[in-house]
């Protein structure tokens, strides 16, 4: 009878040790998550961050507006900070804001003005990271000269002088937008890309609907890529818009449009926190546990952190119920076998 028994089960056993090992595999291979610093929320540690920054554009010349579809279509279907605000005026302030969390008091686009000043490349390379900007219609790596529809002043990394005066290291990560390709293919894909389009397609000198096409063509080749899709964010964002709007003590460059796309984020989300571009490099501090630069430190600029909060919840060191509950009733089977083999029960006889 027992051995009848023990038969019967021997095959459920199996099956529930099976679902304990997958269970257990899919709970080890969530996305790690990491405690963003003075937050209680919590951001994915991102295998790759990519942000295209787009120009000049009010949140409400983009959001809603006919002539950017495949920018309102990514904003219903991913998510969208619909408080966020540039830093400064004009277009250079913003982007030194974006990679350094400063504007550094520099009010122009001046070509000359440049900067002692540690950034996001120096932090990420520190981390043990790698990074690289990509510069559409960049006639040569590094280039410090305006060409064509190349504009210095939308190329923030060669204003610092650790990276325009080491010739290696500027010709290596600050390449044309030709490379991007490639390089998003490659084995070694960078862990931050940084991408400026020319000076008609990212809306400066063009129409809403030449940079919507422009982002059309060129966003799916991030979204099917590997580096995307296993644990990758991408931001995108305008610099400046053409109002004062501001928030969060230190930005006053108008109300613009940030999308965050990423199999991490929630969803059609929305957010009405007051966010800007230091937000932005809080957030990928917080995430890759770098230093806060500058006014990323300051609580008044806050990581964007709830995008990610509809994710899989932090990994703890506690094993889950779903691994728990099969391995105890695997226990409750093992036990009932050894009872069986030990204990002779009157008036039943084993098979066979």
């Amino acid at each position: 009878m027992w051995d009848l028994i023990g038969n019967c089960w021997a095959p459920l056993r199996r099956r529930l040790a099976l679902l304990a090992a997958a269970t257990l595999l899919v709970s080890l291979s969530s996305p790690v998550f990491a405690s963003a610093s003075g937050s209680t929320s919590t951001l994915p540690v991102f295998t790759h961050i990519f942000i295209i920054v787009m120009e000049n554009h009010e949140y409400n010349e983009i959001i809603g507006s006919p002539s950017a579809p495949y920018i309102n279509s990514l904003a219903t279907q991913n998510a969208l900070a619909t408080q966020y605000d540039a830093a400064s005026h004009p277009s250079l302030p913003n982007y030194l804001s974006l990679t350094a969390a400063s504007t550094f008091g520099i009010t122009s686009d001046c070509e000359n003005c440049f900067l002692n000043q540690t950034n996001l490349a120096d932090q990420i390379e520190a981390s043990g990271r790698t990074w690289r900007a990509y510069m559409e219609s960049m006639p040569s790596p590094c280039s410090v000269a305006d060409s064509g529809n190349y504009g210095m002043w939308h190329n923030p990394w060669v204003y610092y002088n650790d990276i325009r005066t080491n010739t290696t290291r500027c010709n290596a990560d600050v390449v044309p937008y030709t490379q991007f390709s490639s390089d998003l293919t490659s084995s070694k894909v960078p862990n931050f890309m940084w991408v400026t389009p020319n000076l008609c397609n990212d809306m400066h000198d063009c129409s809403v609907s030449t940079g919507d096409t422009w982002l059309s063509k060129n966003v799916p080749q991030i979204l099917n890529s590997s580096a995307f899709q296993n644990g990758g964010v991408l931001f995108i964002t305008w610099d400046e818009g053409g109002t004062d709007a501001g928030c969060c003590t230190y930005a006053a460059g108008g109300h613009v449009a940030m999308l965050v796309i990423s199999p991490l984020a929630g969803l059609g989300l929305t957010s009405t926190i007051a966010e800007d571009h230091y937000s932005f490099v809080r957030t990928v501090e917080d995430s890759w546990s770098m230093p806060e630069l500058n006014n990323a430190s300051c609580s008044c600029n806050p990581a964007m952190s709830e995008f990610f909060t509809q994710g899989p919840p932090p990994v703890i060191p506690e094993v889950p119920q779903a691994v728990l509950l099969p391995l105890v009733a695997i226990m409750i089977l093992g036990a009932a076998t050894l009872i069986r083999r030990r204990i002779a029960v009157p008036g039943f006889h084993e098979v066979g």
